[in-house]
């Protein structure tokens, strides 16, 4: 199996599906024959990876360069951060290179010899369906295909090699290379980060409104990319009003400058310190994400983000950033027993502080408060305007006002909301 002669890209993700088909080269024409029920079954393994990831082409050439391009290893991982490199590890390199350079030169037009079918002549020339790119950036996805072209024509191992490396020092390697978002699940000693597949493509000129705030948090977060001082931010105020659409906006305005963005949850606070150990020496900027936050007194989860905001031993790694929504300006639930002179503390004031030294943790609040009137309507009328809806203002209005009042009242939810319930009427017509 070929797998067996790579060093450092042994532990690939498709391993199997990548020693099978190598295999079927290895075989005569008359083994080919006997091996067709099997060729037939690898042909459909590959569509199927085809239409998950978006490839199109020659889906042989198309698969060998996912498996480098997906791989993380010491070469690929230190190249992300450093481009070409030296010593050992390069010439270990250069050896699987040499592996994936031989595969790169088989013709699976060759496998349909024995067959009336042409099954995988067809793989040779994959036209990938218009709906959809697969669960991959287009721009991404589109890279891994020019890199696949540009692997075949390569003249030698040097060349190929020094395309890879080129790839990976530019766009980065695994996941983190291949996808925009990602969640966390706890799993053995650790967390582990998992891709996020679809993400919501909206961008901050969708969110009406806001500027001075959307202003704020573009430069807050132009900082972060361009490797300066940062502060992490606070996105608080009313229900509805843009806070969790203009941090994913954020993220699709700088996801090709190298950001990234991980949601966490309360119940996985406890695995924010394991977390950023293995975010600190990637080549990217890393967004932790904590949507709608907030805390009952009773709740104690709070402690450990407080610990990694700041006041932990460890050094915050320079790439990471926290960005918090919440409908709450303090965070954590306070009630009038807390301020009382007379309470069975008798340190009062040091409950008080405990609670509002959460927030003082985060060095940018951005406050977004509902629109009035004048606001909704505007807001109501370049969303019309944006899907060319065709009603006349005063009855757009009118049915704007009603709405409102029946659906949770001003706010630019309620406008989208509306909009969505006339597009949806008008296509029923």
């Amino acid at each position: 199996m070929k797998s067996k002669e790579l060093i450092l890209y042994r532990n690939l993700e498709f391993r199997e599906l990548f020693d099978q088909i190598a295999m079927l080269f290895t075989r005569s024409k008359e083994n080919r024959l006997e091996a067709m029920p099997d060729s037939y079954a690898l042909a459909g393994k590959l569509t199927e990876l085809a239409a998950y990831y978006g490839l199109s082409g020659n889906l042989w050439h198309c698969f060998l360069t996912l498996c480098l391009v997906d791989n993380e290893n010491a070469y690929s991982t230190a190249c992300e951060i450093t481009g070409p490199i030296k010593g050992t590890l390069n010439e270990l390199a250069a050896h699987d290179f040499n592996v994936f350079r031989e595969l790169f030169q088989y013709d699976i037009s060759l496998l349909d010899a024995s067959s009336d079918y042409g099954i995988w002549t067809a793989l040779k020339n994959y036209q990938a369906p218009e709906e959809g790119n697969g669960v991959y950036d287009k721009q991404i996805r589109d890279q891994i295909l020019l890199l696949s072209v540009s692997l075949l024509a390569s003249t030698d191992v040097q060349e190929l090699k020094e395309q890879v490396t080129e790839f990976y020092h530019k766009f980065g390697v695994g996941k983190f290379a291949l996808n925009k978002a990602f969640r966390i699940n706890e799993e053995g000693m650790g967390p582990s980060i998992l891709p996020i597949t679809n993400i919501e493509p909206i961008r901050l000129s969708h969110i009406i409104g806001y500027k001075r705030q959307k202003q704020k948090l573009i430069e807050n977060t132009e900082a972060f990319i361009q490797g300066k001082a940062a502060n992490n931010v606070l996105l608080f105020g009313d229900s509805g009003t843009g806070k969790s659409s203009s941090i994913k906006a954020i993220l699709n305005e700088y996801y090709d400058r190298g950001l990234r963005i991980i949601e966490v949850y309360k119940h996985q606070f406890q695995m924010l310190s394991k977390l950023q150990e293995q975010l600190k020496d990637r080549n990217y900027k890393f967004i932790i994400y904590m949507d709608d936050l907030s805390f009952e007194d009773t709740e104690l989860e709070y402690k450990y983000l407080k610990a990694i905001i700041e006041g932990g031993l460890g050094i915050r790694p320079g790439n990471v950033l926290i960005y918090a929504t919440s409908n709450r300006r303090h965070l954590i639930r306070e009630k009038f027993s807390d301020k009382k002179e007379l309470d069975d503390e008798l340190h009062n004031n040091d409950t008080v502080q405990e609670k509002l030294s959460l927030v003082a943790r985060f060095g940018v609040t951005i406050y977004y408060g509902s629109p009035d009137k004048t606001e909704f309507l505007n807001i109501v009328k370049e969303l019309a305007d944006r899907f060319d809806l065709g009603i006349p203002m005063e009855e757009l209005y009118a049915k704007a006002n009603i709405w409102e009042l029946q659906h949770g009242g001003l706010s630019g939810r309620t406008a989208s909301q509306f909009i969505t319930n006339i597009m949806g009427k008008k296509e029923e017509s």
